[in-house]
């Protein structure tokens, strides 16, 4: 059974990259910041790819919601191994809902069987796009995946939780969403950076998609975590604990 996979992608600020807050708290300061894949899109770009070289997977088309600068990371992701991209071109903010609208009319337009995407962003850390895609799909999923297999018409995905592993089966169609422990993305070489150009991307205006992408949520401020005050030293345990009380941690 070979499968048309879609994978989508979203380009955040850089995890390395110690980000800054505006003034006036209404979000984060993107000015020269330097922007790439989400961590969690590259996993799962790289386990896409790993499936068609086991010949499970037969296309992987690579889809990026955002302003056209998203571009880099579709080529990005084409150069890693993945077939096409589309780019949904949008100004406006995206949330969660109004992507996994997208992603179901562009999984239905494509005729993929199977979607692969990161658990979550670590721009907002949702964590909600791969479920609700999965709800209006009416497909099965099989979340925050650390092994993927595919057996026949079903994919067999093993989760870690808190007291070890549990492995879960789900009928293919289905969406996954992937964890960092999944596996580590191949690094990208030039000359496949330079043929990923030559590949077909195909451009849509998110106004075409008919879809509404009104915000559901509202960002009331945007905070820097509070500075850590300097540690102390005691010479006992009697003052260890006098000094936690005094805090009111116990």
């Amino acid at each position: 059974m070979t499968i048309k996979a879609i994978v989508p992608v979203k380009r955040v600020v850089d995890y390395k990259v110690n980000i800054r807050v505006k003034s006036d708290e209404t979000g984060i300061d993107l000015a020269n910041v330097k922007m790439s894949m989400n961590p969690f899109c590259e996993i799962a770009v790289e386990e896409a790819i790993r499936l068609k070289e086991k010949g499970t997977v037969s296309e992987i088309i690579v889809v990026s919601i955002g302003d056209a600068k998203t571009e880099d990371v579709i080529r990005q992701a084409i150069a890693m191994g993945a077939d096409r991209g589309i780019q949904v071109i949008s100004d406006k903010e995206v949330q969660p809902l109004a992507a996994a609208k997208i992603l179901k009319k562009l999984v239905e337009k494509e005729g993929a069987k199977l979607v692969i995407l990161g658990k979550q962003a670590i721009d907002n850390d949702s964590n909600q796009t791969g479920q609700m895609l999965a709800g209006l799909l009416n497909w099965g999923q099989a979340t925050f995946a650390s092994e993927v297999k595919i057996n026949g018409d079903a994919v067999e995905v093993t989760r870690e939780i808190d007291g070890g592993l549990v492995t879960v089966s789900a009928k293919i169609p289905a969406v996954i969403t992937t964890d960092l422990r999944l596996n580590e993305p191949r690094y990208v070489k030039l000359p496949d950076i330079m043929k990923a150009k030559a590949k077909p991307m195909e451009k849509i205006q998110i106004d075409s998609l008919g879809i509404d992408i009104a915000p559901r949520m509202q960002v009331l401020k945007v905070q820097a975590p509070a500075k850590r005050s300097a540690g102390i030293k005691v010479k006992s345990v009697d003052e260890l604990v006098s000094e936690l009380k005094k805090k009111q941690v116990i």
